[in-house]
């Protein structure tokens, strides 16, 4: 029987039990590792397989663990981006500057041959 104004407990809560919150904030200050292979083979021959691993865990966490791939990601990080095309623009000018050396190499080649006719 239950008492009037309030609905009876669904099986397995007794009441005491941690909510959704609570186990939320205990997986993220853990982490929590899922990992599990798919084999696809055909007569013994192993065609292909899959390898998955899931880490669930706060950012905080994670750097702890060294995980923090996102910081490095161009495509995630304004950082990362930056130090891309800053890398990408020493190396465009290095380019060029070997490209103006080699064309005044042959500017003075070619006036030495004029000079000599």
């Amino acid at each position: 029987m239950t008492m009037a104004g309030r609905l009876p407990e669904p099986y397995g809560r007794d009441g005491g039990g941690a909510n959704l919150a609570d186990i939320l904030e205990r997986v993220l200050d853990k982490g929590i590792v899922i990992a599990g292979d798919i084999r696809i083979n055909l007569l013994d021959i192993e065609l292909l397989t899959i390898k998955l691993r899931l880490v669930v865990a706060s950012v905080d966490r994670a750097k702890e663990m060294g995980i923090d791939w996102w910081e490095h990601d161009p495509e995630l990080s304004t950082r990362a981006r930056r130090d891309q095309l800053t890398r990408e623009n020493h190396e465009l000018r290095e380019r060029l500057a070997a490209l103006e050396a080699l064309e005044a190499g042959r500017g003075q080649r070619h006036e030495r041959q004029e000079e000599d006719r």
